[in-house]
């Protein structure tokens, strides 16, 4: 059976709920909770949970959050391939409002020091129906080198542009089968690899043609899916590489969801389609995309990141 393999992070967070996000110069009085998280632990719980044989590739310290990576991944069947730093293991600041929105600051540690050489001896003997998921809160030498040599190998390779703050280059994009961007992220890739200014809060209300053209100028060969919260997600094939869909673009709407808690919905929706595709290659992306939607909706009726990801099956 094929697998997915998860290039990223791993990170302790620390998670504060509070009426409304902080801002400049509020002290503000919430309830506090901590768990794992990091989007590429969060990426892999997903797809383990979401029914993938998956492998995680990261770095950790040589303390208590690292301790707690290696039992999680033990207790959801993970092969966990850890690169030895040190630094601390990565951390995340996580304020949580009474609409379920959120904003995180990262403290990258052990993360930072992923290598491309550990990257490159770690990842198995990749086949084509493997998937190769990666973000971009490990080094982009280290990611580069996952989705080089996940390309080589005729796999399937996905690279969730986040955060959104995080330059990357053409020749990383090259490398990439589909891209996974939510709005911030797809108009900051816009503006560093096309020269093209859009606002993100519009991204939604642009229409099918204008839409399917900037995924083309962005990524022409791959297939894009821009992650719109509320207002469901976007599709956009290359005309020559359907990946068995009817229409070379289209939208679907979003799964309804009793939301309590937003954070690690991204990373839900990616490990779910990672572990979609590798499981069922036969599909039409059309539904490894709805079933990745139905999951993340799933995972915002839980608080938490990585520990709210749901296991199946996905009502």
């Amino acid at each position: 059976m094929a697998r997915v393999c998860v290039i990223g992070s791993f990170n302790l967070d620390h998670v504060w709920r509070v009426p409304a996000l902080p801002q400049a110069g509020a002290t503000l009085a919430g309830r506090y909770a901590t768990g794992p998280g990091g989007k590429g632990f969060n990426q892999a719980i997903a797809a383990a949970r979401a029914g993938a044989d998956t492998r995680f590739i990261c770095a950790l310290g040589d303390d208590a959050g690292a301790r707690l990576a290696r039992e999680l991944c033990a207790n959801d069947g993970i092969d966990l391939h850890a690169a030895a730093s040190a630094a601390p293991t990565g951390t995340a600041g996580i304020y949580v409002d009474a609409e379920g929105r959120n904003c995180i600051v990262i403290g990258a540690g052990a993360n930072a020091e992923l290598a491309p050489a550990w990257v490159s001896a770690h990842l198995p003997a990749l086949i084509a129906d493997d998937v190769v998921l990666a973000q971009l809160e490990s080094p982009l030498d280290a990611v580069a080198q996952a989705l080089a040599s996940g390309a080589a190998a005729g796999a399937v390779c996905i690279l969730n542009p986040a955060p959104a703050n995080v330059a990357i280059s053409q020749i990383l994009l090259d490398h990439v089968h589909i891209l996974t961007p939510n709005e911030t992220e797809f108009v900051a890739l816009l503006n560093r690899h096309v020269g093209e200014r859009v606002d993100a809060d519009a991204v939604a209300g642009l229409d099918q043609p204008r839409l399917h053209a900037l995924c083309r100028t962005l990524l022409p060969e791959g297939s894009v899916i821009i992650t719109l919260g509320a207002s469901g997600c976007f599709v956009s094939h290359a005309n020559s590489h359907l990946r068995g869909d009817e229409h070379a673009c289209y939208r679907i709407s979003a799964e309804p969801a009793h939301v309590v808690d937003t954070t690690g919905a991204g990373d839900a929706f990616n490990g779910a389609l990672a572990a979609s595709l590798a499981q069922r290659p036969q599909r039409a992306f059309i539904e490894h995309v709805r079933f990745a939607g139905r999951y993340a909706a799933r995972s915002t009726e839980h608080a938490g990141a990585a520990l709210a990801m749901p296991k199946l099956p996905v009502a």
